[in-house]
């Protein structure tokens, strides 16, 4: 590895816009000029890729990286950031990147010469290196009084000892950061698990309802920005709004994560999230197979539990989906249950990974808990239409329907019923009474709960 450079200044350059379309040209062209500009030549580089959860055109962002970074690089890594997703199997990695198919180049090394593709092995020590300490007193400042605990940063190991990392990969409203990409994509992007559990459960005290979609500095971006910060590799990125459910991108950025990440999510707050005059009643998340559990699934209820009326349901409709979670098995355990179940019971739950306890929140949304009585009440009802049995369901503290019985068609003209295809990107939101065109969303003042 040749000597560290520092973060230099390079001019964040922007293409497309809200529902417009990128081409091809104007991708490469972005891409061309800011790889010169950036001056890499002679660098080991890693690009930082999302794994397959997320509507992306990767193929084609990552066969521009290649096409102008290979000729001059010393070496080319692509490191999927997992968070602690599953890692993913070869063939997987194949597909994520459009390696194997019909009509597509019939090796990885056919397409991308010289590229070596790795899983973040977040679960192996070996891969890990710590780059710095957030003391405690930082991490209160930076989550606002909602933690008080210090927080080792330790990230990829291939990360670290490369001299450049270049974030890859597209924004959408999310339920812990409020909008997903930039330095997310290191933590918890390729983080180890601790933080991304510190920084999930801040996420699940103030609540995905309050959080999600916002586009400004919540205190897990801040979280997130500090740690990122202690990576000795310099950092870039290519932050992209995509049209869910497509390859088509609206807008590509590339330039600091930080930089390119403000661009990209007031696009994604334009594109990405729908407003509603009225609450839905009933919402049928008709859910991809690109998500393969309910951990990911679980994005049908949080991307529309902000938007459903009091007492209403949502239904995960994913008749292929057979488990909760592959990797996360104490979610089994603890069921689904709103954020007040564990915090009024904090020394029965704080010895579980808090990220598992986040997850929890995040799908089951608002509502109270009772530590004297023992009661807990849902704001709304959260269904199952998997292959996951109903007794299952019942003991995680969620409804079941049998996906055989659902007719999508049928449901789409029931009354009250609102039925929505490829859910899981698009956030669904009620406009506030009275207001216009609504864009940014604050919650520096809401969820203050400390259970540090």
């Amino acid at each position: 590895m040749s000597a560290t450079p520092g973060q230099t200044a390079l001019p964040c350059r922007l293409v497309g816009g809200p529902h417009d379309q990128v081409s091809a040209d104007a991708l490469d062209d972005l891409v061309r000029t800011s790889v010169g500009e950036a001056g890499l030549d002679g660098q080991d580089v890693v690009l930082v890729i999302p794994d397959g959860t997320r509507s992306c055109p990767l193929p084609a962002l990552v066969g521009t990286l290649h096409r102008h970074l290979s000729p001059v690089v010393r070496s080319l890594t692509a490191v999927i950031a997992l968070g602690t997703h599953s890692y993913m199997e070869p063939d997987e990695i194949d597909r994520l990147l459009g390696v194997g198919g019909a009509g597509q180049p019939g090796s990885m090394e056919e397409a991308y010469p010289g590229l070596v593709v790795v899983n973040h092995e977040w679960a192996d020590p070996d891969m890990l290196v710590e780059v710095g300490t957030i003391p405690a007193a930082r991490i209160r400042e930076l989550s606002e009084g909602r933690l008080d605990r210090e927080a080792p940063i330790v990230i990829n190991r291939r990360v670290v000892e490369a001299d450049t990392a270049i974030v890859v990969g597209p924004v959408f409203p999310h339920e812990v950061v409020g909008i997903s990409g930039g330095n997310k994509y290191f933590i918890p992007g390729i983080a180890s698990q601790e933080f991304i559990d510190m920084t999930h459960w801040v996420g699940a005290l103030i609540t995905s309802t309050e959080i999600i979609g916002t586009t400004g500095i919540t205190p897990v971006r801040a979280m997130i920005n500090e740690g990122a910060a202690m990576i000795p590799t310099r950092r870039l990125a290519l932050c992209c709004v995509v049209r869910s459910g497509t390859g088509d991108l609206e807008a590509a950025a590339f330039g600091t994560p930080e930089d390119a990440w403000a661009q990209t999510a007031q696009i994604a707050a334009q594109t990405h999230v729908e407003w509603l005059d009225e609450p839905m009643q009933r919402v049928i998340a008709v859910m991809p197979t690109r998500y393969e559990d309910i951990w990911t699934a679980a994005k049908g209820g949080y991307k529309t539990e902000p938007a459903i009326a009091d007492g209403g349901e949502v239904v995960i409709y994913a008749p292929h989906v057979t488990e909760v979670s592959e990797v996360h098995h104490e979610i089994y355990d603890i069921g689904y249950h709103c954020r007040d179940y564990f915090v009024k019971q904090w020394s029965r739950f704080e010895h579980i990974h808090w990220g598992v306890l986040a997850h929890s929140t995040h799908l089951r949304g608002q509502g109270t808990y009772d530590a004297d009585t023992g009661q807990e009440e849902l704001r709304i009802r959260v269904t199952l239409a998997t292959r996951i049995p109903e007794d299952v369901c019942a003991r995680i503290n969620l409804g079941y329907l049998d996906p055989d019985t659902v007719d999508l068609e049928a449901l789409a003209d029931e009354p009250g019923t609102t039925v929505i295809p490829n859910a899981g990107e698009v956030l669904y939101r009620v406009r506030p009474e009275g207001d216009g065109p609504v864009d940014a969303r604050t919650t520096s003042s809401t969820g203050s709960t400390d259970v540090s």
